[in-house]
């Protein structure tokens, strides 16, 4: 398999090694333990001759030639952790450059692989228009502004579509080159995850920190600071718009843009955060749990945690022992 890695100046430096780390560890084992059959054939390729990561190390990198058509391109994440680094970074020359190339290479069929804010320069590009993608979750609420014909799903780690795949934030690339393993080679990716110690994961949910999305727009911040005091009693979207001086419907599409949630999926969030924080850091029993963030009984809740994070409260628990 051909691939090809597009590196821009400022890249987030673990996203590239983390990619190459990965793929040189499954040659290697190709090599070792499966008669040498298969192999990744890997080459950094830039659009500017000299690129330099985000912590300022020179990456070598190939230039592009002409009708050059690998099996599939990568775009590593620029090293930029907020909307303002973010937005200015996406106006540089080199980065229309680079979008002008993957439609190049889109064209000609060369599906595109992109993680965590990678995916932003493959939206820019419009070819995730009208389909699923995720995103860092971090700045999910940008995405989904900046973007707003892309179906984003950002509890989800990876997304396959026609166009190629997305991944999550940061260490999604270690889960999108464990994926594009997996493609040539299920059984090489296994080994591949089990040499780097690296869980196969299927969800960015378990993650999110709602605060964070929530200090995204001033109203939604309001919404979260009250949903917070309010955890015990049961959810009315009236009772919250009174208390936030705002209607209903605001407060709906307000969630609905900045979130891509209803008010209740995020209150049901914050619950799930804090029935979270109390199983990892304390004895109480699940009842007492649920009681506490305003479930009933404790059926109600594990069911609910399943649901939203993949994980029982066993497995909770299990994280901090």
């Amino acid at each position: 398999m051909r691939i090809l890695v597009l590196a821009l100046e400022g890249l987030f430096d673990t996203g590239l090694a983390v990619t190459l780390d990965a793929v040189a560890t499954a040659n290697h084992i190709a090599s070792r333990a499966m008669g040498g059959t298969l192999r990744f054939d890997v080459s950094v390729v830039g659009v500017r001759k000299k690129v330099r990561s985000g912590q300022g190390f020179t990456v070598p990198v190939e230039r592009i030639e002409p009708g050059l058509k690998p099996d599939w391109v990568v775009v590593p994440a620029p090293n930029a952790t907020t909307p303002e680094q973010l937005l200015s970074a996406l106006a540089r020359a080199d980065v229309l450059d680079a979008q002008a190339q993957l439609l190049r290479w889109h064209a000609a069929g060369v599906p595109i692989a992109a993680s965590c804010i990678g995916t932003f320069l493959l939206a820019e590009t419009g070819l995730l228009d009208r389909r699923e993608a995720t995103t860092t979750w971090s700045l999910a609420p940008l995405f989904r502004q900046r973007y707003p014909q892309v179906l984003l799903d950002e509890s989800r780690m990876l997304v396959p579509t026609d166009v190629g795949i997305t991944a999550g934030a940061a260490m999604g690339h270690l889960d999108l080159a464990l994926w594009l393993i997996g493609r040539a080679s299920p059984e090489l990716a296994a080994m591949v995850s089990r040499y780097l110690l690296a869980d196969v994961r299927s969800l960015q949910a378990p993650y999110i920190i709602p605060n964070h999305l929530a200090m995204a727009d001033p109203l939604i911040h309001r919404f979260e600071r009250w949903a917070r005091d309010n955890l015990k009693g049961g959810f009315s979207l009236q009772e919250a718009a009174r208390a936030l001086a705002t209607s209903s419907r605001t407060l709906q599409r307000k969630c609905e843009a900045v979130l891509g949630q209803s008010p209740l999926a995020f209150f049901q969030d914050l619950r799930v955060e804090r029935a979270r924080s109390l199983i990892h850091g304390s004895s109480m029993a699940v009842d007492a749990i649920a009681a506490e963030v305003g479930y009933e009984d404790g059926a109600t809740l594990r069911t609910l945690l399943r649901k939203r994070l993949g994980r029982g409260v066993r497995e909770l628990r299990a994280e901090f022992r």
